[in-house]
This record gives C-alpha cells, structure tokens and sequence, in this order.
C-alpha cells in the first residue's frame, strides 16, 4: 500500500510538473506572438504614415505639374490671342465716337487698367497728347484720368448745339446720293444727341 500511495504521488507530482512546464511554454508562446502582433502594427502604421508621406508627395509634385502646365497654356493662349488694332485720336475727330471704339478695342484685347492707360496714352495724337502735359506723371497710368482730361478739353457737349443746327440745316447737295447723305444724317444725329440712347435717336 505504501508503495502504492508514493507511485501515485510522484505521478501526480511529474503530472503537475508537466502540467506547468506546458503552462509555462504556453505563456511563452502568447508572450511571443502578442509581441510579433504589436511588431506587425507598428510595422503597419508606420508603412501608412510612409504612404500618407508618399501619397502627399505625389499629389503635390501633381500640382505643381498641373500649374507649370496651366501657366504654359495661358503663355501660349496671350502669345496667338488675335488682338485688334488700336486707334488713333488726333482731336479732329468726335471723342465720344474714339471713346466707344477705344473701349471696344480695349475689351476685344482683354487690357487689364495699366494697359489701357498705356494705349490710350500711345493712341493720342497732335493736339490730343498735348493734354498729357497737364497731366502729373503719376496720373498716366490711371485711364479715368486721362479720359477725363480729353473729355474736358475735346468732348462733344460743347460742340452739341453746333451739331443740332448743322442736322436742321442739312440738305442734298448737288450730285449728292442719298445714301451718302443718309450717311451723314445719321453722323450728326449722333453727334447731336449722343447722350440719347439709339431708340431715342431713331425716333428724332
């Protein structure tokens, strides 16, 4: 019974050795693979911080492309943009007619305000850039100002009640068609009432 009772105890004692040895290499096993899972997402994380790095690389390197490109593409449109000549104003002719073709011109060729000033100042002519002398150097850039200065000294409203007289007096010259007559007509109605709009004017 003795002999019994200590084969059964030393059994029990390599069983629970062999039970905690098992234990023991578990432990070690999860230790193992929870340290190899919390490698892998690190290693995860920074492989997407890298491809966040990469990713907003790109897209900017993509920008600056797309710019270089856009800013190539509007060279080469204002290089063969079709421009309109220019006028010239001499102040022999009517202001407010130049005007409206300056402004005209102006718009057909896309001038921003300093390019403008620039052509206009270059389109004037005789006694018409002789008004640029009364104008202070720093104003020469400024359209408005050089437009109101021809206006004082060449605009039309002095000359209106001229128009009006010379439009009641107008009649078919000997040899004179009617349509260069009608020509002129509508020259001095223009003339004469240019602050009215065209309807008005077509019902005088």
């Amino acid at each position: 019974m003795h002999l019994e009772s200590n084969a059964f105890r030393r059994q029990e004692e390599m069983k629970n050795q062999t039970q905690s040895h098992v234990e023991s290499k578990v432990g070690e096993i999860k230790d193992h693979v929870n340290s190899c899972i919390e490698k892998i997402e690190e290693d995860v994380q920074s492989l997407k911080r890298e491809i966040g790095e990469v990713k907003g690389e790109v897209e900017r390197k993509i920008e600056e492309v797309e710019d270089k490109v856009q800013g190539k593409i509007e060279e080469v449109k204002e290089k063969f943009k079709p421009t309109v000549k220019s006028l010239t104003f001499d102040g022999q002719t009517s202001w407010i007619i130049f005007k409206t073709q300056f402004d005209v011109v102006s718009s057909a060729n896309g001038w921003n305000y300093r390019v403008k000033a620039s052509q206009l100042v270059a389109s004037l002519r005789g006694s018409a850039a002789e008004v640029l002398q009364g104008i202070p150097s720093d104003k020469l850039t400024d359209p408005t100002t050089i437009e109101n200065a021809l206006e004082a000294r060449f605009g039309d409203s002095h000359l209106t009640q001229f128009y009006r007289t010379e439009l009641k007096t107008r009649r078919q010259k000997p040899g004179e068609s009617l349509q260069v007559l009608a020509a002129d007509v509508e020259r001095l109605m223009i003339l004469a009432y240019a602050e009215c709009p065209q309807d008005v004017r077509e019902s005088l």
